[in-house]
């Protein structure tokens, strides 16, 4: 099963965090087959909050909210099950100083053609 583990911390203290630390253990979890992907992020001061409401598409610098702890970063996984993706996210190195929150990756429905036929017409 897929999940996201988002890390969460204050920014200034993952700034200060030794990005090598970050690259073994992500070198260390790609090895296992455990690592689909991931990638540090930006300060939050980079980010654009978009959204679109009656049609209309509007923008704000920022983040959508502000708290104490900004999302730095990001791993998608494969674990068996919540238990192993729970224990490979607890070594994730910045979890010593922010949180990492573990999330199950929901897989999108799509409608199938009713027949080939249909799926041949449709533009």
């Amino acid at each position: 099963m897929k999940y996201v583990c988002l890390v969460y911390g204050d920014e200034k203290a993952m700034h200060e965090f030794p990005d090598e630390e970050c690259v073994a253990y992500s070198e260390e979890i790609g090895a296992s087959g455990h690592r689909l992907g991931g990638e540090a992020l930006q300060p939050v001061e980079t980010a654009t909050t978009i959204r679109v409401r009656g049609g209309s598409v509007s923008t704000t610098d920022g983040p959508f909210a502000e708290t104490k702890e900004q999302l730095a970063g990001f791993y998608l996984i494969e674990a068996r099950d919540l238990n192993e993706a729970i224990r490979l996210a607890s070594r994730i190195p910045p979890a010593r100083i922010g949180s990492i929150e573990v999330r199950p990756v929901r897989e999108l429905m799509t409608q199938q053609p009713r027949s080939a036929g249909a799926a041949a017409e449709a533009p």
